[in-house]
């Protein structure tokens, strides 16, 4: 991976930096995820906190707490979904499709399987599947 890597919303009000390479990614199917971006899954990609920055737009910066789940943010302006940080953790989750280059890292496995869509078959692709959350 090119360091850094960009990053943006979908108007590009809110632009981040990734200034380390990503421990790892995940394709999530939990209904948050699914409800939050309107897909069957959502693709992240884990990193160390002090990896990540916003670069621009942070004022543009909201979060949404599900019950029971971690900050999800997002800009206000477009609604496009940056990243999630579970409280006083020492890392962040960012959505590979804010992502503007290659991040270097593939989603190894697939976690909560046991909500996935039934109007979309979940690909033989060789993954780990796991039923609830996967190993981060």
């Amino acid at each position: 991976m090119e360091t850094p890597l960009t990053g943006r919303c979908a108007c590009g009000g809110v632009r981040i930096e990734i200034r380390a390479p990503f421990h790892s990614a995940r394709y999530c199917h939990c209904h948050n995820c699914q409800r939050r971006t309107g897909t069957s899954s959502a693709a992240n990609a884990r990193l160390a906190a002090d990896a990540f920055a916003v670069v621009e737009g942070e004022e543009r910066l909201r979060s949404w707490q599900p019950e029971g789940g971690q900050a999800k943010w997002y800009c206000v302006d477009c609604g496009g979904q940056v990243y999630s940080r579970p409280e006083g953790a020492d890392h962040v989750f960012v959505r590979m499709g804010a992502l503007d280059g290659d991040p270097g890292i593939r989603p190894s496995y697939r976690q909560w399987v046991s909500s996935a869509v039934p109007w979309e078959e979940i690909p033989d692709d060789g993954l780990p599947r796991f039923e609830g959350p996967g190993s981060a």
